[in-house]
C-alpha cells in the first residue's frame, strides 16, 4: 500500500492483551497441568484447549480470545470461522474480519466489504465497542485516503481522522492525531500550523512519531516559532525512544556545529540499521520515515569519512557509504508506491524520479538550512 499506512490490528499491544487475558483465564482454572498430556503441551496448545472448554460452555469472551490466538498464531482460517459467528454480537471480532478482509487473511481480498464492516463497528453502542470505534474511524480515513474500497478523497480521510482524533482525546485513537499531523505537512494539504497542533496532541498523547516530527518543526521553525533549544529537547528524547528519523536529524545538527565526533558516532550506528520493517513495527513510526532516517545517516556518515570528521579520512569507504544511500532511495520508493520493503519487479520511472527527488531534497534541506540553526 502507499504512504505506508496499512488497515491492520494494532498487533503488538493486542496481542500481549489476548495473552494476558489468556493467562488470567488459566489462572481462574487453577494455572497447573490436568494430566501429563497437558504437561507435554506446549502454551498456546494448552491456551486453544482451555479456551474451547470455556468457549464450549457458552463463554463469548473466550470464544473470541480464541479468534484471536488463531489469528496471531496465523491460523487465519479458523480465525475467520470464530470471528464471523461472532460478528453480530461483538464489535471486536466485526473488525478484526475487517482488517482480514482487507489484507486478504485466509479469505479473498475484499476492501470494500472491509470498509463496510468498519462502518458497522462505528455504529455499535454497546459497550464492547469501547476504544475500537475510533481505530475503525481511523481505518476509514486510510482507506480513503489511499482509495482502497472507496473513492479516493482527501476530504474523506481528513473528516475520518478529525472523528477519530476526538480534539485531542487521549482516550480516542492517537495514531488518527499523528496522522493529521502528517496530512496537514503534505504539499496537497498543507496547513503547518495545524500540523503542529495535532503533533503535539499526538506527542502529549504518547506519539513517538510525533514527538520526532515536532523537533524537527521547532529546528526549522515550520508552523510553529523557530525553536532550536526545544527543538534539541524533542530530538534527543524522540531517539532515545527509538525514533530513528528523528536520531538522524540530530546527527545532521551536530555535523552543522562541528560536532564531528558526535555527529559520526551517531550516524555509523543508525547506518547499521538493517530490519526495517522490525524497527517501524517496534517504534509505531512509518517505514519511509525509518528509511529516510538512515539514507539521512547514511550520508553523513560518509561525508565524514570523506573529509575526515570525526573519523579516519578513507574515500574508498565514504563511496561505499554514499552507494548505499541510493539502495535506500529505491527502498523508500517501494514502500511509498507498494507498501513494502522487498524490491518489486516494477516500478513506474516517472514515480522512481518523483520520490527520489523528495529524498534527495531531504538531505539537501539538511544541508542548507542547518548550518544557518547552528551558527
Amino acid at each position: 500500500m502507499k504512504s505506508g499506512y496499512k488497515i491492520d490490528a494494532p498487533k503488538k499491544h493486542s496481542q500481549e492483551k489476548v495473552f494476558r487475558a489468556i493467562t488470567d483465564v488459566y489462572r481462574d482454572e487453577g494455572g497447573k497441568p490436568t494430566s501429563h498430556q497437558e504437561s507435554l503441551a506446549t502454551p498456546v496448545e494448552r491456551a486453544e484447549r482451555l479456551l474451547k472448554g470455556r468457549a464450549e460452555g457458552g463463554d463469548k469472551q473466550a470464544l473470541f480470545l480464541l479468534g484471536q490466538l488463531y489469528y496471531y498464531e496465523g491460523r487465519y482460517e479458523e480465525a475467520e470461522r470464530v470471528f464471523d459467528g461472532l460478528k453480530d454480537s461483538d464489535p471486536r471480532a466485526l473488525f478484526q474480519l475487517a482488517v482480514m478482509y482487507y489484507d486478504g487473511l485466509g479469505t479473498a481480498m475484499d476492501q470494500a466489504r472491509a470498509v463496510d464492516y468498519m462502518r458497522r463497528v462505528v455504529q455499535r453502542n454497546n459497550p464492547e465497542a469501547g476504544s475500537i470505534r475510533y481505530t475503525a474511524l481511523y481505518h476509514i480515513g486510510i482507506a480513503y485516503l489511499e482509495g482502497y474500497g472507496v473513492q479516493q478523497s482527501n476530504t474523506e480521510a481528513e473528516s475520518y481522522w478529525l472523528l477519530a482524533a476526538d480534539e485531542g482525546n487521549p482516550r480516542a485513537c492517537v495514531k488518527a492525531q499523528s496522522s493529521l499531523g502528517m496530512f496537514y505537512s503534505r504539499p496537497e494539504t498543507q496547513d503547518l500550523k495545524r500540523a503542529f497542533f495535532w503533533h503535539s496532541e499526538a506527542c502529549g498523547n504518547g506519539s513517538l512519531e510525533s514527538q520526532g516530527a515536532l523537533g524537527i518543526m521547532y529546528l526549522y521553525g515550520q508552523g510553529i516559532q523557530q525553536d532550536p533549544k526545544a527543538a534539541i529537547e524533542c530530538l534527543k528524547e524522540a531517539a532515545e525512544r527509538g525514533n530513528v528519523y528523528a536520531q538522524a536529524h540530530l546527527a545532521a545538527y551536530y555535523y552543522h556545529r562541528k560536532l564531528y565526533s558526535r555527529a559520526a558516532a551517531l550516524a555509523k550506528r543508525i547506518t547499521n540499521y538493517d530490519d526495517i520493517a522490525a524497527i517501524a513495527m517496534v517504534t509505531d513510526c512509518l517505514p519511509e520515515y525509518v528509511i529516510k532516517g538512515v539514507a539521512i545517516a547514511l550520508f553523513y556518515y560518509a561525508r565524514c569519512l570523506e573529509l575526515g570528521k570525526g573519523v579516519p579520512q578513507s574515500k574508498e569507504k565514504a563511496w561505499q557509504y554514499f552507494t548505499k544511500v541510493g539502495t535506500h532511495i529505491q527502498m523508500y520508493v517501494n514502500v511509498c508506491l507498494f507498501g513494502c520493503v522487498s524490491d518489486p519487479s516494477k516500478t513506474s520511472c516517472r514515480h522512481w524520479h518523483r520520490l527520489t527527488g523528495i529524498l534527495i531534497n531531504q538531505i539537501k534541506f539538511c544541508l542548507t538550512h542547518l548550518p544557518e540553526i547552528a551558527t
